[in-house]
């Protein structure tokens, strides 16, 4: 982390089509600031781990996330520091 930059996380949970999933994957995994994502079963079908620069920043790699084509709906959260 470079000196005075803030690094913002957030966990962003996924749904998607059924049959789509490994297609999703493959889309989310790659792109910029998506430090982890999981397949997980339960309400969620994806969760992924976003490590960025700010606010802003996490904001447009949410966007593009639903932009993926698969994706119906992210709930996103952003971790905070104790």
């Amino acid at each position: 982390m470079q000196s005075g930059v803030r690094m913002v996380v957030g966990v962003t949970m996924i749904n998607v089509v059924p049959g789509t999933e490994k297609e999703v994957y493959r889309n989310i995994r790659d792109m910029e600031g998506v430090r982890e994502i999981y397949h997980v079963f339960g309400e969620y079908d994806f969760v992924a781990i976003i490590e960025v620069d700010g606010l802003s920043h996490l904001n447009k790699v949410v966007d593009a996330i639903r932009e993926v084509k698969g994706v119906t709906a992210t709930h996103t959260v952003v971790g905070a520091e104790l």
